[in-house]
């Protein structure tokens, strides 16, 4: 009998952690489709916080790596929209991101998924989605601020208005 009726369902797990509840999760196909939304870098480190949960430190570690290196190409992409003509620079940025999104999604976004449905197929306590959902508008809203102050001051510099 479960103490708490209202506690999510926990998946005994024999092959990966033998006697322990299977972790709480987040749904490593829902990550995928809100990074269409947020970015990879989204994805990435939800991902790395599961493979953190499952105790794949390896696995976590690429993952964190796809984050850090998401951060660093919307960051130069940001930083040569302010140098270079708009025209072409719309569209490396759209390429960029979109480059971006499948090469995470297929190099690594699709093996968590593979995993999670191998070993606990739809069997697992699910972590809620309000807080890193209100942590990526805060991202985003943050990251186009950032950039919004560095275009002014940049138009400072260069003697605008």
């Amino acid at each position: 009998m479960n103490p708490n009726p209202f506690a999510p369902p926990k998946a005994e797990v024999a092959d990966v952690m033998p006697g322990r509840a299977a972790p709480a999760l987040w749904n490593p196909n829902a990550a995928a489709n809100w990074s269409l939304l947020f970015s990879p870098v989204f994805g990435a480190f939800l991902h790395m916080k599961n493979w953190e949960a499952l105790g794949e430190r390896d696995k976590a570690t690429a993952s964190r790596r796809w984050a850090v290196a998401g951060v660093v190409v919307f960051v130069v992409l940001a930083l040569a929209s302010a140098f270079l003509p708009e025209k072409p620079m719309d569209g490396i940025s759209r390429a960029g991101a979109i480059g971006l999104l499948f090469a995470w999604y297929f190099a690594n976004a699709r093996q968590q998924t593979a995993f999670v449905k191998a070993r606990f197929g739809k069997d697992y306590p699910r972590r809620g989605w309000a807080k890193p959902l209100f942590l990526a508008v805060l991202a985003v809203l943050g990251f186009v601020v950032g950039l919004g102050l560095l275009g002014f001051l940049i138009g400072l510099a260069l003697g605008g208005p």
